[in-house]
């Protein structure tokens, strides 16, 4: 484009957030469609949660958080990287921490040892919270412990994306 033709058109002016918010935004849906096609699999195969309507809504709601949470952090970290290849290896981590937590087994059945690492990772209070929203037992102390984590992470993520992103622009 020549210099006259750029001069005819306004610029629209946009927040680095928000830039930001599309690549979270895409990676929350992508999460989600992963969540209903693992839910539509386990309903297949015969599950069926004791959760009334609002424990459902409930349970959803925890899950679009969590997938928000993740998605902010996943864009501060793959900002962060300097290459494409150490960007992908930089959530391996966060993908991880579900599997060391009570995801699986509830901490209370494992061995002690165990038991005390699997009590304390970031993802245990809201696999407990959505569990016991899916089972028909939300207990209120995994709630505030779920939300707590959800909004940390995402305020964190938040917040480094931005600062990394100003730097690098």
């Amino acid at each position: 484009m020549t210099k006259g033709v750029i001069n005819r058109f306004k610029v629209m002016d946009l927040s680095r957030g928000s830039v930001l918010t599309g690549h979270v935004i895409v990676t929350t849906v992508r999460c989600l469609v992963a969540c209903v096609a693992i839910i539509g699999v386990a309903s297949a195969m015969g599950f069926d949660p004791a959760a009334s309507g609002l424990e459902r809504l409930g349970a959803i709601g925890l899950l679009v958080l969590l997938s928000l949470a993740a998605g902010r952090l996943t864009v501060a970290l793959g900002l962060a990287a300097k290459t494409a290849e150490s960007a992908g290896k930089a959530t391996v981590p966060l993908i991880m921490l579900p599997f060391l937590s009570s995801a699986f087994v509830p901490a209370d059945t494992m061995g002690a040892g165990v038991r005390q690492f699997a009590e304390y990772p970031p993802f245990t209070p809201v696999i407990e919270m959505l569990r016991g929203l899916l089972t028909g037992n939300p207990s209120s102390g995994d709630a505030i412990a779920a939300l707590a984590r959800c909004a940390g992470f995402a305020v964190l993520g938040y917040v480094w994306a931005v600062s990394t992103f100003k730097k690098r622009a």
